[in-house]
């Protein structure tokens, strides 16, 4: 759209998506964002309790997540960043203590896949095969429909996979959102599904770098701008109205809303969108020792479903986590520490072995938009009215679910869209 500039409002992974895939083509770029940081869900901060840095909530990232591949590769962030050498993933069944790792091997191609003994008991190499149900799921079945009959390749791959992508429950959560994860991981092969962990912190391999690129480029982030209201002339935005400001929108601007549903809810009452959420809660334990390695478990049959190693801090997701959002935060941690001792195996891992230390739980009450059929259907497009705004967010209809992959996805459709 001409030589003019575009206005990102929202520096969260969409909105620094967009910005960096801007700057990147050359273009003029402003950004906007309501709170005193950048990163939205996916940051980090000091917690003087556990007296370190600490991420706000766990993101699961893999070699196959090539917008994510692209994204770091814009912002220089590779050196912030840990690809595991082949796709390995350690889980335990929490109950009865029997440990195995999902083993996917190295190399290209889904062929490789379906050769191996992917190591988790009761599983063979032809049950694999049972990803291709996800491609033949209707617009309407979950993942338990299509799924929940395949035996132990469900309760110890799909179910788990599936809550981890989808952040919802398995007897809800819709079947073919899958497929485009599958078939962009699984579907290249080994090399696609190996997992991409943050040295530090979150904030330090995915915002910080892209700060770097933004200021570099002339681009700042003007914080604590709350966009209030929006003017219009036919199908064009004129002016963005925020708290402490007025811009004006040249006739050759752009504007990207790169918000949570609730800020574009309020902006454009007309915009469908999802109107139903699910929870995630994510702790974090300071842990007598340290580990010099990055370590990420699956739990099953645990109140935890995945744990993040890293230094002397255990941090565990729990997603879908509707049964445990509104309990008392010690009584959260409590019941979490219970897995965390028994799968780091602290003290010998009897349950209660080792004294709960200083702990931190952060609960996301809306983390994403509940990915069931219906609320699938509600998901718009990046394209509105207004022929020169357009949307981000995990919660566009990008062809991915909400994850942090659809997010950084939905800031490159924007962007694409802006000079169009």
């Amino acid at each position: 759209m001409g030589g003019g500039a575009t206005h990102v409002i929202g520096a969260g992974m969409a909105g620094l998506s967009a910005a960096t895939a801007l700057v990147e083509q050359g273009r003029r770029v402003h950004v906007y964002e309501s709170v005193g940081h950048a990163g939205g869900r996916c940051r980090s901060f000091h917690d003087d309790q556990l007296g370190c840095v600490i991420d706000n909530g766990n993101h699961l990232m893999l070699s196959g997540n090539r917008s994510i591949q692209d994204y770091i590769r814009r912002t220089g962030a590779q050196d912030h960043l840990v690809t595991a050498e082949h796709a390995a993933f350690p889980f335990m069944n929490v109950t009865t203590g029997e440990r195995w790792t999902l083993d996917l091997g190295r190399g290209q191609g889904m062929w490789r896949l379906l050769m191996r003994r992917l190591g988790v008991p009761g599983v063979t190499r032809r049950d694999a095969l049972s990803a291709l149900r996800f491609r033949q799921a209707s617009a309407s079945a979950t993942v338990f429909d299509q799924l929940g009959r395949t035996g132990a390749i469900y309760h110890r791959l799909w179910e788990p996979l599936s809550m981890a992508v989808l952040n919802t429950e398995s007897e809800s959560a819709m079947a073919a959102a899958m497929w485009p994860v599958i078939k962009e991981t699984l579907g290249v092969g080994p090399d696609g599904c190996r997992p991409v962990i943050a040295k530090e912190s979150l904030s330090h391999a995915l915002v910080e770098p892209a700060r770097g690129v933004l200021r570099k480029a002339g681009t700042d982030i003007r914080f604590n701008a709350s966009l209030k209201a929006m003017d219009t002339r036919g199908d064009r935005i004129t002016a963005l109205r925020f708290n402490n400001q007025t811009i004006e929108i040249g006739s050759n601007d752009t504007v990207i809303l790169a918000l949570p549903i609730a800020g574009v809810n309020a902006l454009m009452p007309a915009v469908q969108t999802p109107d139903d959420f699910r929870p995630i809660v994510n702790a974090h334990f300071r842990l007598p020792h340290k580990t010099h390695k990055l370590t990420l478990i699956g739990l099953i049959c645990g109140e935890a479903h995945w744990i993040f190693h890293r230094g002397n801090i255990a941090s565990v997701t729990v997603s879908a986590a509707t049964s445990l959002i509104n309990e008392p935060t010690q009584d959260i941690a409590e019941r979490l520490w219970r897995d965390v001792s028994a799968v780091l195996q602290l003290n010998g891992g009897s349950p209660g072995a080792c004294q709960m230390g200083p702990f931190r739980i952060i609960k996301e009450k809306r983390a994403t938009f509940a990915q069931t059929p219906d609320q699938n259907r509600r998901r718009p497009t990046a394209t509105t009215d207004f022929h020169n705004l357009f949307l981000a967010g995990d919660w566009i209809a990008t062809g991915l679910p909400a994850t942090i992959e659809g997010a950084v996805r939905s800031g490159m459709v924007a962007a694409d869209l802006c000079h169009k």
